[in-house]
């Protein structure tokens, strides 16, 4: 069975095919535009940039898939499988999907951001069964610093988060701070890896739950006092790195047994990947394909629940 998947998120406008017999077989992804020096999009803006790129990103995804022989459409509708959740970039996205699988008389799977970058997680881990058990999982991106009891991605429940600024904001903010455009992400991590001197990360985490706000001023202060962008960028992921491994920490004691995963776009950083399972060996780190902003995860899902169907 083959199943497309749309996700419209705050940062990019995302396709993907898979197939439920031999996994992903194409996707498409492009970040939406952001002015030199900006922090993000309106949703206004978000909206449109989506709505104008769908079109165009069907028909190069056409070009590489017979579209035709799709069978189920799935899509993101919202960030959060929570009452309330809502962000109308959401909207240009189901749009679509229910445009093309009532055009074809195909189903249509609504789902949601974060179920999807859990499923696209699991998935990349080689496991296929996790896809079905608990796991311990962590969605850390500009809009989250979630740590999540994933069960069966059906079911996400909040063991803790950050209370104020979100780690991907923190290092956005440095980011476009040092001249880099937004998100940022790769360029601090491509910095921070030029950084040859030792960092330990600083952190403020109570059992599950973090605040990172101090973040932002720590690394701000750094650079008042002359010490290099590359060292201050890897000092920034080294700290979130440090809240993962106390979060983490924490969890694996309320949840003896069960595997921690990383998601979000903030978690393709190979800097966070190293310090991280320098001290908690066994932590799951997908490649960036599959972790960052993607439709893959909502196009296995809309495979499974269309297979039950």
């Amino acid at each position: 069975m083959l199943t497309l998947g749309i996700d419209t998120s705050n940062y990019a406008t995302s396709l993907a095919v898979f197939d439920s017999a031999g996994g992903v077989v194409c996707d498409k992804k492009r970040f939406l535009p952001v002015r030199a020096g900006g922090l993000g999009l309106r949703q206004s803006e978000a909206l449109f940039h989506h709505t104008e790129a769908l079109p165009g990103m069907l028909a190069e995804l056409a070009q590489a898939v017979d579209l035709t022989k799709i069978e189920a459409v799935g899509v993101s509708e919202k960030p959060r499988p929570e009452q309330g959740s809502y962000m109308p970039c959401f909207l240009a996205g189901v749009s679509a999907a229910t445009g093309f699988a009532l055009a074809k008389g195909i189903p249509l799977i609504r789902t949601t951001h974060q179920q999807g970058h859990a499923a696209a997680a699991l998935f990349a881990t080689g496991r296929p069964e996790l896809l079905e058990k608990p796991v311990l999982l962590f969605h850390v991106s500009g809009g989250t610093t979630d740590l999540l009891l994933c069960d069966a991605v059906k079911a996400l429940t909040l063991l803790g988060t950050s209370s104020d600024l979100y780690a991907g904001q923190a290092v956005d903010r440095l980011g476009v701070k040092l001249g880099f455009s937004f998100p940022a992400g790769a360029e601090v991590s491509r910095y921070a890896a030029d950084c040859a001197e030792p960092v330990r990360g600083k952190c403020t985490v109570r059992g599950m739950a973090c605040s990172l706000s101090g973040l932002e001023n720590q690394c701000n202060a750094l650079l008042s006092a002359g010490k290099s962008p590359s060292y201050v960028c890897k000092y920034c992921l080294c700290c979130v790195g440090e809240t993962v491994v106390r979060m983490a920490k924490a969890a694996m004691q309320a949840y003896p047994g069960l595997p921690v995963i990383c998601a979000g776009g903030v978690m393709s950083s190979d800097i966070i990947r190293g310090y991280v399972q320098q001290r908690l060996p066994g932590t799951y780190f997908v490649p960036g394909k599959f972790s960052s902003d993607n439709a893959i995860g909502v196009a296995l899902l809309a495979a499974r629940e269309a297979a039950h169907a």
